[in-house]
C-alpha cells in the first residue's frame, strides 16, 4: 500500500509538470501573437502611407500635365517620356519598369544618391509633400512621377496616350515602404 502512494505522488508530479508546460507554451504563443500584432499594424500603416504618397504624386502630376496642355506648352506627350536607363520602356529589357522594384527604379534615376535625378524627363523626383511640426518638409514621405511611352517598342506610335507612373515612399532606408500607381492617360491630339 505504501508503494501505491509513492506511485500516485509521481503521477501527480508528472501531471503538474505537463500542466505547467502547457501553460508556459500557451503564454509564449499569446506573447508572440500580441507582439507581432503591433508589427503587422505598423507595416500596414507604412504601406498605406506609401500608397497615399503615390496618390499625392498622381494629383501633382495630373495638375502639372493639365497645366502644360491648357497653357499649350505641350501639344502631345511626344518627347516627354522617360527613356533612361536604356530599356526602361522596353518589355523585353531587364530594365523595363515593370520588371524593376520601386527602389531599383529610384536608384537607377539617382545612381549617385545625391537626391537629384541623373536622367531627364521626370515630372517629379522624390518630391516631399508633408510638413512636420516645425513646418519643414518631412523627407520620409515623397513621390516620384514620370511618363512611359506604352508603344515604345511595339505598335504604331501614338503621342496621345501614355502611362503615368507614380511611386510613393514612406520611411527611409531599410524601413522604407513603397507603392506604385500606373495610370493610362490619353489626350486628343489634333490632326490624328
Amino acid at each position: 500500500m505504501h508503494k501505491k502512494r509513492e506511485k500516485e505522488k509521481g503521477v501527480g508530479l508528472i501531471i503538474v509538470i505537463l500542466l505547467l508546460a502547457f501553460m508556459l507554451g500557451t503564454g509564449m504563443v499569446l506573447m508572440t501573437v500580441t507582439s507581432s500584432g503591433s508589427k503587422v499594424a505598423g507595416n500596414i500603416r507604412s504601406h498605406q502611407e506609401a500608397f497615399n504618397s503615390a496618390e499625392a504624386g498622381f494629383d501633382a502630376a495630373w495638375k502639372a500635365l493639365d497645366g502644360a496642355f491648357s497653357d499649350a506648352e505641350w501639344i502631345s506627350f511626344d518627347g516627354h517620356y522617360l527613356i533612361e536607363p536604356a530599356g526602361i520602356d522596353n518589355p523585353q529589357s531587364d530594365y523595363y519598369f515593370r520588371k524593376l522594384t520601386d527602389e531599383e527604379i529610384l536608384n537607377y534615376m539617382d545612381p549617385d544618391g545625391d537626391g537629384s535625378p541623373d536622367v531627364s524627363n521626370i515630372l517629379f523626383f522624390k518630391q516631399p509633400f508633408v510638413r512636420d511640426e516645425s513646418g519643414e518638409y518631412d523627407l520620409r514621405y515623397t513621390y516620384t512621377a514620370f511618363l512611359i511611352d506604352d508603344e515604345a517598342v511595339a505598335g504604331s506610335p501614338d503621342a496621345g496616350d501614355v502611362i503615368l507612373v507614380c511611386i510613393g515612399t514612406s520611411g527611409a532606408g531599410s524601413t522604407m515602404s513603397t507603392s506604385r500607381l500606373e495610370i493610362e492617360l490619353a489626350v486628343e491630339v489634333s490632326g490624328t
